[in-house]
C-alpha cells in the first residue's frame, strides 16, 4: 500500500531532476532508505524531511499532503526532541555543579598543606569526595597525593623536632 507521503516524495524526487542515489548521498542515507520511503514501507525522520523539502525545494506540508499519521508521528519525535533537550539542560547544570566543586576540592587541598598533620588528613577526604565527572579529576587527585607527601615530611619535622629530640635553645642575656 503506498502512502500519499511515498507518492509526493517520490514526484518531488522526479519534478527535482534527482536518482534516489544523489539523494541518498545528500542526506547521507543510503538508496535503500530513499526507495523505503518512496514505496511507502517507512517514512523519513524529521531531519530527513526538511532536508528533502529543502533540495526539492517545496514545502513540507506539500510534502506530508494530508497524511496524519506521519504528521503525529512528527510532533511525537518533537516532543521528544523538547524532552530531550530538557534533560540535556538538567544535564549541563549537573556538570556546571561538578566543575564547581572541582575548584573547591583544589584549594580545600591546597589550604591543608598550610597545616601539616591537617595535610595528611584532609586530602584523603578530597580524593575520598572527587569523581570522574569533575572536569578536574586528575589534577585534583594529583595534587591531593602531593599534599599528603608533603604534609607527611612537615609532621616528621614538627615532631621529631620538638618531641623526639627537642632542640638546645639556650637564652643569652646581656647584663
Amino acid at each position: 500500500m503506498i502512502t500519499e507521503v511515498a507518492v509526493q516524495l517520490k514526484k518531488a524526487r522526479i519534478k527535482s531532476g534527482f536518482s534516489q542515489n544523489e539523494i541518498a548521498t545528500i542526506l547521507h542515507v543510503t538508496r535503500q532508505s530513499i526507495s523505503k520511503w518512496e514505496n511507502g514501507r517507512g517514512y523519513p525522520d524529521l531531519d530527513n524531511l526538511i532536508q528533502l523539502s529543502e533540495v526539492y525545494k517545496i514545502s513540507i506540508d506539500n510534502l506530508l499532503k494530508e497524511n496524519d499519521e506521519l504528521k503525529a508521528k512528527i510532533d511525537a519525535n518533537e516532543e521528544k526532541i523538547a524532552q530531550k533537550k530538557q534533560a540535556l539542560k538538567t544535564v549541563n547544570t549537573d556538570l556546571y555543579q561538578n566543575i564547581d566543586e572541582g575548584v573547591l576540592l583544589i584549594i580545600l587541598t591546597l589550604v591543608s598543606a598550610i597545616l601539616p598533620p591537617i595535610g595528611c588528613i584532609l586530602p584523603l577526604y578530597v580524593i575520598w569526595r572527587n569523581n570522574k565527572y569533575n572536569s578536574l579529576y586528575k589534577t585534583i587527585f594529583v595534587i591531593a597525593l602531593f599534599v599528603i607527601c608533603v604534609s607527611l615530611i612537615g609532621t616528621y619535622v614538627i615532631v621529631s623536632d620538638n618531641w623526639l629530640q627537642p632542640s638546645n635553645t639556650e637564652v643569652y642575656r646581656i647584663n
